[in-house]
């Protein structure tokens, strides 16, 4: 009976250390991932920081108006004024709300203007709400 049961308490204490091990090992695979993305992620945010400094020495007020200096016979840029600025509500409505143009009444209408023959009929854009541009 000893024997047997000698026998027996080997082998759990084998399945034992061999589960052990095992989860030791997915352990150890599981730490390393862990250690690449934080790798990773600290690369990523040493890039971030690099891309926002290169950002921000790009736009220097100084450095841009020494470009703007050099360049200004081929930029040919100028200061905006308060005129052209607008408010949202002052833009043209977009395509979609556009009254819908008439279609051709008949053929013979299309045939005239496949013809090249000049259309009588003519579009009222004069009642287009623009916003602050004059008419």
């Amino acid at each position: 009976m000893f024997r047997t049961l000698d026998v027996v308490l080997i082998a759990v204490m084998t399945a034992a250390a061999t589960v052990t091990y095992s989860l030791k090992h997915q352990a150890e695979n599981k730490q390393e991932e862990v250690r690449k993305l934080d790798a990773e992620i600290k690369l990523e945010e040493d890039t971030i920081d690099l891309l926002k400094a290169d950002w921000a020495l790009l736009t220097q007020p100084s450095r841009l108006n020494r470009l703007v200096k050099t360049f200004e016979g081929d930029l040919k840029l100028v200061p905006t004024e308060s005129t052209q600025l607008v408010q949202p509500n002052e833009l043209p409505m977009p395509m979609a709300e556009l009254p819908a143009l008439e279609p051709a009444k008949d053929a013979k209408a299309d045939a005239k203007v496949a013809d090249g023959k000049k259309n009588t009929k003519k579009k009222n854009t004069d009642a287009i709400q623009t916003g602050s541009v004059a008419n």
